[in-house]
């Protein structure tokens, strides 16, 4: 395999920054996943993760805070039946590895059996490439961030004189992740991500409004052009402006359309969580055993899709090693299936859908969305 391959680029840079520091090899995750083995289980996991983020916020003209923080650690994850067993620490080395490997084992006491057989070798997860991985934080200067802030409080304020508050943010992420299965599959991922945030108050005959726009994804930050960033103010400003001359609306149950796309609240939340696989394993859901089932109108296609180029929810693999996909969930408003993870895949007998996701190394995944959106009708 070349080396310029960005699969391979991307492994060989998860285990530069998170592996190489702490003098782990190959061999020292088998060994780990070896002990967890001693006893039957039916899925284990290493997960390793280093992020490092930036925040810079303007207030009343002023660049008023600034942070940057680093955050590393590892989980060690055992799965028998339905229960997982979890370890994890904000150190890696090949002690408190193996130490987290002994503590996880513990729940495979009470399955008995055949331990696992460990692969020879882990074998590198082939993998999509959706976006880049450079490291954002890194793509501008400070002073450069600072004056992009200034620039946009100073455009927002020229728009109109009715603007008496202009607040914004920018933001910037860079994530490494490795994670080693008991399947004997090694997947990485590096993951930037980035985000700018405009929000305006406007005042008129002793009315505030105010307006709000926002937009990233996984970029380098040289992604926000003065063009790119005075769009998000001229959008903030339109909506505030408009607020001003808005009348409440009506009370009482309505029809609501929705525009394709991403239509958030009600589509993430309101039907987004329920097809989740975790909570229809469970039956909790208002869409449990309803597969087949009409469960919205004609025309309404809702799809969860992992490999839009660039997009804040995309993923090249999920946080299990598996590759995120486009799944349909709803389809002519019938539904077609739920989101999963391996856990929640195998105890309803279907395929991983790649929607592992965990909030970090020191928690455990559950299925969850990437990018929910709805098709044109």
């Amino acid at each position: 395999m070349n080396m310029m391959d960005p699969m391979v680029q991307r492994l060989a840079v998860a285990q530069s920054t998170l592996l190489e520091p702490a003098s782990l090899k190959q061999s020292d995750l088998r060994r780990a996943l070896a002990c967890i083995a001693e006893h039957r289980v039916d899925d284990a996991d290493l997960y390793f993760q280093y992020t490092r983020s930036e925040a810079w916020s303007l207030d009343e003209g002023i660049v008023k805070s600034g942070s940057f923080s680093i955050d590393q650690g590892l989980g060690v994850r055992a799965v028998h039946g339905e229960k997982s067993a979890f370890s994890y620490s904000d150190g890696i080395s090949e002690a408190i590895l193996m130490d987290a490997a002994r503590a996880t084992r513990s729940i495979a006491r009470q399955g008995g059996g055949t331990a696992a057989k460990i692969k020879a070798r882990m074998r590198p997860a082939k993998i999509a490439q959706h976006y880049g991985f450079a490291d954002p934080i890194a793509a501008m200067s400070a002073d450069d961030k600072v004056a992009l802030l200034q620039k946009i409080e100073s455009y927002a304020r020229a728009r109109d004189r009715r603007i008496r508050q202009v607040m914004a943010s920018l933001a910037a992420e860079w994530d490494v992740m490795l994670v080693a299965r008991l399947d004997g599959t090694m997947a990485a991922d590096i993951r930037p991500l980035i985000r700018l945030s405009v929000s305006v108050i406007v005042e008129q005959k002793g009315r505030r409004e105010q307006g709000y726009s926002g937009g990233g994804g996984r970029f380098n930050l040289d992604y926000f052009t003065d063009e790119q960033a005075f769009a998000h103010v001229d959008k903030a400003v339109d909506q505030a402006l408009l607020n001003l001359e808005a009348k409440p609306a009506p009370a009482g149950q309505m029809t609501v359309v929705l525009g394709s796309g991403w239509p958030g609240i009600l589509l993430h939340e309101a039907v987004g969580h329920g097809l989740e696989g975790d909570f229809n394993r469970k039956g909790s859901s208002v869409f449990s055993g309803r597969i087949g089932e009409r469960v919205a109108a004609k025309g309404v296609t809702v799809v969860d899709d992992g490999t839009i180029a660039d997009r804040r929810g995309s993923l090249n693999i999920d946080d299990e090693g598996e590759q995120t996909r486009r799944t349909v969930l709803i389809e002519d408003g019938v539904l077609k299936g739920y989101l999963q993870d391996r856990l929640n895949a195998r105890l309803m007998n279907v395929a991983p859908t790649g929607n592992g996701r965990r909030e970090s190394f020191a928690h455990l995944p559950m299925p969850r969305m990437t990018n929910t959106i709805m098709l044109n009708g």
